[in-house]
């Protein structure tokens, strides 16, 4: 099995290829392509490779799906005793992308 463990926008995914993944806003345009080498692990069958944090000269390559608005949350905010009451709305920018090729 061959995977690899990124960091892309702030957060750690555990990808394979041909994987689609939702990750926070990119600002890339849709089918744009684009790699990343902040690779932190790979693993191909049973060599596993671990980075100092990342590991030189790998790499992943990554196809943008489309970019999108995520589920609208309600935020409240409350006081009691005092009449305070307000609520607002939050919708995420997030980017669909998926894993074309992993470079060792």
């Amino acid at each position: 099995m061959k995977y690899a463990v990124i960091a892309i926008s702030g957060t750690q995914h555990q990808v394979e290829e041909n994987q689609k993944i939702v990750v926070d806003n990119l600002n890339l345009k849709d089918e744009e392509k684009s790699s990343t080498d902040q690779v932190l692990l790979t693993v191909n069958e049973d060599k596993v490779s671990i980075g100092t944090p990342t590991i030189k000269g790998a790499s992943v390559e990554f196809k943008v799906l489309k970019n999108f608005q995520g589920e609208k949350l309600k935020v409240f905010k409350y006081k009691s005793k005092s009449r305070y009451r307000k609520t607002t709305g939050f919708r995420s920018q997030l980017t669909e992308i998926q894993i074309t090729k992993i470079n060792f």
